[in-house]
């Protein structure tokens, strides 16, 4: 690269890109770990959609018109830390910059929702910042058309690298986007053919152009360091209205240094002597973390640039009718409207009196039958098993092209993307998504579920067949680990509800949740109801609680989640028979039942009494509360899976598996006699 051309072509410009590139080396090398190369690489692209195109206002970085900034190859964090100090975002000060990479800094590693303004995702596992962007400019789309271009129109842009477009959910993603013809969706990528390992030619050859062309995209490329040829794409992208764009932006990676264009360029340069000769081959003069006066000014002028627009959107807003303004201020802030509570209770109380067997799926559609109406921030949607996961409800509508409004997305058989693009929603603001596939291919999205409860984002996954009970279909679709699996992640909660009432009370606490993802297990197979008096309060939101007490001095207490708890309650009928006294306590959230102070879980889990868990999964994670909350192991066991499943009738694996009343009493009798 004649990097004296590139400086003398466009003066201003050069110096204004380099402020991003000089930064990213000095905070890499006084972090003495990163990746300097992509923000060396990517600082033209930057600087022209940040200073010319972009809508954004850094006084006010959560303003809801505002378009979204996604950095995919989040790895190159100190790109965005750079453009949001620069452009003068209150929370990126000096000292955030110097201490990139610290403890108790804002600037991680990769970029962190919640860490600092302007951060609109977490990245740095490659591709999901791409997936999630698709479900932003869904959102975006599915606003619009509920309130109108006047209070919402927006764009997203995305930056990604060749290991975000190598990961499989980009596929997942693009042919997402293509497919519901996302205009106001643009990703640059930064077509430098490095990776780690050298050369992108060692693993790929994908024509990455051919490719999104195929998937419905308009394509353009680019020079990446030439702002005039990158503002001609930007305006491109801009013009085309019913498909999402890819500009192809050819870039060197570490430009101008002596690691350019090779695999040391992606990592972390730190060498005294690189960073000085690179600084003077870009006619950077400056100490280490300075920026000249003149060229932070048309920075934070240009963080300046969408006040204006801002303001008229405000005033916009402001004209809304009352009631209209307030619909919007609570969806925007994830409020749930007052009638959500009482429309709960109506549901459990009808489940109670009517007393009905029915999957806890089917429960589940009829708790959103009622639900979705009154809440109209819901966006919901399957991985190709509507009809299995019962995630579509009367008058929704289908949410695509030509009805922006409809409020049901058909994913297609793409469960990552589905994940990671419902990260995008929740994060947008102003949607409450939830989707819905069988439970054991929890597995294909669990890198997106992940960052859900990382970022916490609330998210509602619904998970249907979700144990041995959905039959036929056999060990390939019988979750046995996966609610361990789970369950094991932080910041998730997880809720296996008994039947229709734990149900309705398990969506109430979904659609309640601000910080935090929910999984919603479901049956596949009718369960009988077990709460068959009704009670206003929601019992779920406490984990666990007492469903059925000893009569008698109390031995034994049966602890059960989800299809099982009517199993431990026959078991009970069976014990009480013999004179043993014994309660059933219904658990369908280790979550909820752990947040609950000592007094309550002591309450629930008595020490004494033998206790014994049955749930249609392995046992990992169950002796916390067989054993711990003052249990013993001599008085503990479980009646549940320790290998997979197999393919046969529901009632013929609970039987041969031994998840049966019997053996749920046996397992009580044995530890009482022992």
């Amino acid at each position: 690269m004649d990097i004296s051309a590139l400086r003398a072509a466009h003066p201003d410009h050069w110096m204004r890109a380099t402020a991003i590139r000089a930064l990213a080396l000095d905070a890499v090398a006084a972090a003495n770990s990163g990746h300097s190369g992509m923000p060396m690489g990517m600082a033209d692209i930057a600087t022209v959609l940040w200073g010319r195109h972009m809508k954004f206002d850094a006084s006010d970085p959560d303003w809801p018109d505002r378009d979204r900034f996604i950095l995919s190859n989040g790895h190159g964090s100190m790109l965005l830390y750079a453009l949001l100090h620069l452009a003068g975002f209150e929370d990126m000060t000096p000292e955030q910059i110097g201490n990139f990479r610290q403890w108790g800094s804002n600037t991680a590693g990769h970029p962190e929702y919640g860490h600092a303004k302007g951060i609109e995702t977490t990245t740095g596992p490659l591709g999901q910042g791409l997936a999630n962007a698709v479900g932003f400019a869904m959102a975006e789309e599915a606003l619009r058309a509920r309130w109108g271009g006047e209070i919402v129109d927006h764009r997203t842009w995305v930056f990604a690298g060749d290991g975000c477009l190598m990961e499989g959910v980009s596929q997942e993603a693009l042919a997402l986007a293509g497919r519901h013809e996302l205009g106001k969706l643009t990703v640059f990528f930064d077509d430098n053919g490095i990776t780690i390992d050298g050369e992108v030619s060692l693993a790929d050859r994908t024509d990455q152009m051919k490719r999104f062309d195929a998937s419905g995209w308009h394509v353009v490329s680019c020079d990446g360091h030439d702002p005039v040829d990158i503002d001609r794409a930007i305006e491109e992208a801009k013009a085309e209205t019913t498909r999402p764009t890819m500009i192809a932006a050819k870039t060197h990676i570490a430009i101008g240094s002596s690691a350019q264009d090779t695999a040391k360029g992606h990592g972390a340069l730190t060498d005294a002597d690189l960073i000085r000769d690179a600084k003077a081959a870009y006619g950077w003069n400056f100490a280490p973390f300075e920026v000249g006066g003149d060229i932070k000014e048309w920075w934070e002028a240009a963080g300046r640039r969408g006040a204006p627009e801002r303001e008229a959107w405000r005033s916009r807003l402001e004209n809304l009718p009352d009631a209209k303004r307030a619909r919007w201020e609570r969806e925007w802030t994830g409020e749930p409207p007052k009638k959500l509570a009482p429309f709960v209770r109506a549901i459990k109380k009808v489940a109670s009196e009517e007393g009905a067997k029915v999957a806890t799926r089917k429960a589940s559609e009829e708790a959103l039958e009622a639900i979705n109406p009154i809440m109209p921030e819901t966006l919901g949607g399957s991985a190709d098993l509507t009809g299995s996961n019962n995630t579509m409800t009367t008058g929704l509508g289908i949410h695509a092209p030509g009805n922006r409004g409809g409020r049901h997305v058909h994913y297609g058989v793409r469960e990552h993307g589905m994940a990671a693009a419902m990260n995008g929603m929740a994060l947008h603001g102003g949607i409450k998504p939830y989707g819905g596939t069988f439970m054991a291919f929890a597995d294909y999205m669990r890198p997106a579920i992940r960052l859900s409860a990382l970022m916490g984002a609330p998210v509602t996954y619904v998970l249907t067949h979700d144990s041995i009970g959905l039959g036929e279909d056999g060990p390939t679709h019988q979750p046995v680990e996966h609610l361990a699996m789970l369950r094991a992640t932080p910041n998730l909660t997880v809720i296996r509800p008994a039947d229709a009432v734990e149900t309705a009370e398990a969506w109430e606490l979904a659609l309640t949740s601000r910080n935090t993802p929910t999984v919603i297990a479901l049956t596949r197979q009718g369960v009988p109801i077990v709460r068959l008096e009704h009670k206003q309060a929601n019992l779920t939101a406490r984990g666990a609680y007492v469903l059925a007490e000893a009569e008698g001095k109390r031995a034994a207490v049966l602890i059960a989640s989800g299809s099982e708890a009517h199993v431990a309650l026959a078991a009970r009928d069976l014990l009480q028979k013999d004179g043993i006294g014994t309660r059933v306590v219904s658990m369908p959230s280790w979550e909820l039942f752990a947040a609950q102070d000592d007094a309550y879980r002591r309450r629930i889990l008595p020490p004494g009494p033998v206790r014994v868990a049955v749930e249609a999964g392995v046992r990992q994670g169950w002796d916390q509360w067989l054993v711990g909350q003052r249990g013993r192991e001599n008085k503990a066991a479980f009646v549940g899976m320790d290998g997979f499943g197999a393919s046969a009738p529901a009632g013929v694996l609970f039987e041969k598996f031994g998840i049966t009343p019997e053996a749920v009493a046996q397992a009580a009798r044995s530890l009482i006699g022992g």
